[in-house]
């Protein structure tokens, strides 16, 4: 062991000022050094009690000029427990690690204190706080759990009652919960950083007050309220307005099925990456001559459940940064019904604003394709602090291009120094809202029904593909779906806008 550094009274600094309690707590494998007793009266029964309670395999040696019946008799139960019945010498410290004092006698205490700092070991003398180098406080133990309370050697005891209530107040089942937790422990995979997140996640509901478990169950029926009347909605208004959407639930169209598989594999490709599936759908769409409104009309319905899905799980997971949500749900649902408006109003321009569209989705592609190539932002120097424009912006250009809320507003976002974890979270809750009003709003402005087909099974390809999304992202390389998704769109977009420009010459 080092030199000791030059003894103070615990708890007092060396002008003799009081520094509060300046105890280091550590738990010490007695199993594994050598302890010394010396005293064998009534407190070195005590103290070698309090040494095999908790480990009951230490090894300790006892030198005393009196050993008591009972020592003898507690000794005796446990094999590397030995006793020299006779008086301590300064040899006696050669081969230990720990010393534990219970003589009684003062000079010898002092003693035994000189010495064994001039050995450089530690110890502890019975009801001698000034001579102490450490305590043994009083212990509470469950099972695998394991609570030391110590005064600091100003009243034991207070230790002892503390103590007392302790092991009233946790239950011995605790321990159980112990044990449960490390058997899910060595069932989890991946790093220390996921296994931890894992493990809170499980153990949040313990510690999570009354009030917010109440506010949490609200939280989640308004979710689950708020997609079942956007359904009802959407459903209601196929019906009343667009007489093909009755002919469409009778005759399904093969057109429907083309879209069930797209979406399915864009829906994979987003869950993968965590973009993409806006940009990915609606230059699906363009390409096999859905209007541009009808496009994002599609992209939107289909991401109300799975975006209301991805938000109720990251507010499980307390990655919600409420503040950041209120600054861009309010503009974001304005931008949203106003790019909705706006794309419908123009739908019998589609040939004009197709190419527009086209012109955005290859500009988010190249976007994509930087991204797959880039390394992890560096952090700004100043937070972004124009949250409402950015979430009207985000929101006005989502509905007009049929996606891009997540590209614009979290690349924004992280970019401006946020938190990644929790502005993931924020956008993705946000983005449930943004699609629900752009889907009502588009349900509600277009006047007719010939893309049924295709909008629907953008819809049901998603929501399927929404389960196994998350697996999908851990078996495939993120860089390399990055770049297959941006090659694509970009080509698409590409020979979109080819298409026009010969079409107009």
């Amino acid at each position: 062991m080092g030199s000791l550094p030059k003894y103070q009274t615990p708890g007092t600094a060396a002008g003799g000022t009081s520094e509060g309690n300046q105890l280091f707590p550590v738990f010490l494998k007695l199993n594994q050094l050598h302890t010394l007793l010396i005293g064998a009266g009534n407190v070195g029964l005590e103290k070698l009690n309090a040494v095999l309670a908790n480990s009951p395999l230490a090894r300790v040696t006892i030198i005393a000029d009196y050993v008591s019946d009972e020592v003898y008799e507690l000794a005796g139960k446990f094999p590397q427990v030995t006793i020299h019945n006779r008086l301590f010498t300064e040899s006696d410290l050669n081969d230990v690690n720990l010393v534990i004092v219970a003589t009684g006698n003062e000079s010898l205490n002092n003693y035994i204190r000189d010495v064994a700092h001039q050995h450089n070991l530690l110890l502890n003398v019975a009801d001698k706080p000034s001579l102490c180098d450490f305590y043994l406080g009083s212990i509470v133990q469950k099972g695998d759990l394991k609570v030391a309370i110590s005064t600091n050697g100003k009243s034991p005891t207070v230790a002892k009652r503390l103590k007392e209530v302790l092991n009233e107040g946790i239950p011995d089942e605790l321990d159980t919960t112990l044990q449960q937790m490390s058997r899910l422990r060595d069932t989890l995979s991946g790093d220390f950083a996921h296994k931890v997140k894992k493990l809170n996640e499980i153990t949040s509901v313990l510690i999570e007050p009354k009030d917010e478990i109440a506010e949490r169950k609200n939280f989640k029926w308004l979710i689950w309220c708020s997609i079942v009347a956007s359904i009802a909605i959407t459903i209601t208004a196929f019906w009343l307005k667009n007489p093909g959407f009755q002919s469409f639930v009778q005759t399904i169209n093969p057109v429907f099925y083309y879209f069930l598989g797209a979406s399915f594999i864009f829906a994979l490709v987003d869950g993968a990456i965590g973009m993409s599936y806006g940009v990915t759908s609606t230059t699906f769409s363009l390409t096999m001559g859905i209007p541009p409104a009808a496009a994002s009309m599609g992209v939107h319905l289909s991401e109300i459940m799975s975006n209301g899905i991805a938000g109720w799980m990251h507010y499980r997971m307390g990655n919600i940064n409420w503040r950041l949500f209120k600054l861009l749900l309010i503009p974001g649902i304005i931008g949203a019904a106003l790019g909705a408006y706006v794309v419908s109003s123009l739908e019998h321009y589609s040939m004009y604003t197709k190419p527009a569209v086209s012109v955005y989705t290859l500009i988010l592609g190249i976007v994509i394709f930087k991204k797959a190539f880039k390394g992890k932002h560096k952090k700004a120097d100043k937070k972004i602090k124009r949250i409402s424009l950015l979430g009207f912006g985000g929101g006005f250009i989502d509905a007009v291009g049929g996606g891009g809320w997540g590209s614009i507003v979290l690349s924004s976002l992280i970019a401006g120094g946020r938190n990644a974890r929790f502005s993931l979270g924020t956008v993705k809750l946000s983005r449930f809202f943004i699609a629900m009003v752009s889907s009502v709003t588009f349900i509600l402005m277009l006047s007719h029904g010939n893309h049924w087909e295709a909008i629907f099974g953008m819809v049901i390809g998603s929501a399927l593909a929404s389960p196994i999304a998350a697996r999908v992202s851990n078996q495939i390389s993120t860089k390399a779906i990055m770049v297959s998704v941006a090659v694509i769109v970009i080509l698409i977009s590409l020979y979109s806008i080819q298409k026009f420009v010969v079409k107009v010459l």
